[in-house]
């Protein structure tokens, strides 16, 4: 199994929820009580919404067919971090 990278736009609601979006997985949004439950949340989604295109013979996002066929060179991320 590969793995990819996607982007999301996360942004916080007015009852402190989070909620995240990415304009890379059309139909991803994940919402959670706190930053890393919304990526952990949006993580599995994404997952599932691969195997699901996968499983139905449908057309994988192009953002994670891009990843596939590359060089899988090196990346960098920004992850949420908890501050006490």
């Amino acid at each position: 199994m590969s793995e990819a990278t996607i982007r999301l736009h996360v942004e916080r609601l007015e009852e402190g929820d989070y909620l995240a979006t990415s304009p890379d997985v059309p139909g991803l949004v994940a919402q959670g009580r706190s930053l890393s439950e919304t990526v952990e949340s949006a993580e599995g989604l994404a997952k599932k919404i691969a195997e699901s295109c996968l499983e139905n013979g449908d057309t994988l996002p192009p953002a994670l067919v891009r990843y596939a066929e590359s060089d899988k060179g090196p990346i960098d991320l920004f992850i949420p971090v908890s501050v006490v």
